[in-house]
């Protein structure tokens, strides 16, 4: 699997580290930075390898910024980006099992080295189970196209059948 890899100045040391895991495990990274601690923008970055993954240059993306939440909120503005903070091994299983997502994004001030270890692992190894979560998966996308959910959460076009 490729995997973009980016991170701001805050998560270097643990895009490093998710380097090293995601190598030993078969998969290829292409890095979008940054490599230092001088201060970046994270938006840049989060821009950079989740348009990888639009664009199929990259299978899926790890993020990396002080808590992940901005990683994941800068990212998710993409269309076809479905981008997950995890902070726990059980999110990122549910993440990838039930939401696919395709972008997972980790504080790199607030994970230590074995959670992200564990993390990254089982976020690698899930699979997307569909089945009744790609009807939801489906609406997400429906709605990065412009169609409205009504009253009862279902599509304006589903009310009207």
């Amino acid at each position: 699997m490729k995997i973009a890899l980016a991170s701001d100045h805050r998560g270097v040391d643990s895009k490093e580290q998710i380097k090293a895991i995601a190598t030993e495990r078969g998969h290829e990274c292409i890095d979008f930075g940054t490599c230092d601690r001088d201060p970046v923008d994270y938006p840049d970055l989060a821009y950079s390898a989740a348009t990888a993954v639009t664009e199929g240059r990259a299978d899926v993306a790890i993020l990396v910024c002080a808590t992940g939440l901005g990683m994941s909120i800068a990212a998710n503005k993409i269309k076809g980006i479905r981008a997950a903070t995890c902070h726990d091994e059980t999110a990122a299983r549910i993440a990838r099992e039930q939401k696919d997502a395709n972008v997972l994004c980790v504080s790199g001030e607030m994970t230590g080295r074995v959670l992200l270890r564990k993390i990254v692992e089982v976020w690698l190894d899930t699979e997307f189970i569909g089945g009744r979560h790609q009807r939801r998966i489906d609406k997400i996308r429906a709605i990065e196209e412009g169609s409205r959910l009504g009253k009862l959460g279902m599509l304006e076009e589903e009310q009207e059948r």
